[in-house]
């Protein structure tokens, strides 16, 4: 939407901001907000700091990992991400997370996409990178993290779409970044 009279009209100003809770990863906060036609109303917001995931392809196979996910009570398949830490660039985020979690090192990455989560409630900032020049090296887990690495194949990836073991935007995004891949020769950014 362009600035134009629909932005002041629309917008919500905040008029008062409570802290609900601040953890490692996110933080929960009330806004109570003036509504454009008049009254208020509340917002629950988190605030995330943001994360980037990446597209790895080695020998033609889509770099996952597999991890069992609390919210879901379920293993999912996905693609390698993390948290952004405070101040880091996301290309930074990319390279080290794709490290960590599947122990290749990338030469150079190239941003695809980059879009909010879930606008609604959250400003959570998701950044997806294709990695490029692949070396194998050794994966560096954090303390609570436990995954496996797996190569899928692209008819894989889509069948573990239609499973629902990979069931993520950010995994989904990037097989259908992929098909496009596959049709045209060409990464779309």
């Amino acid at each position: 939407m362009e600035n134009d009279a629909r932005t002041e009209q629309w917008t919500e100003k905040t008029l008062n901001t409570e802290p609900i809770f601040s953890g490692r990863m996110i933080s929960l906060q009330v806004d109570t907000v003036e509504l454009p036609g008049g009254g208020s109303s509340t917002r629950e917001i988190v605030r995330h700091p943001g994360a980037s995931a990446v597209i790895a392809l080695v020998d033609g196979k889509l770099l996952v990992v597999e991890q069992y996910r609390k919210p879901l009570e379920k293993f999912q398949v996905e693609i390698p991400a993390g948290k952004l830490d405070p101040g880091e660039d996301p290309v930074e985020s990319a390279y080290r997370e794709l490290e960590e979690e599947t122990g290749y090192k990338a030469g150079s990455m190239k941003l695809l996409h980059a879009f909010y989560t879930s606008p609604g409630f959250a400003d959570e900032k998701l950044f997806v990178y294709l990695a490029e020049d692949l070396t194998p090296g050794e994966m560096a887990l954090d303390s609570d993290e436990f995954l496996t690495v797996e190569a899928l194949t692209f008819e894989e990836a889509q069948r573990y779409i239609k499973e629902e073991r990979i069931s993520d935007a950010k995994t989904i995004l990037a097989v259908q970044a992929w098909q496009l891949y596959r049709l045209t020769g060409q990464w779309q950014a």
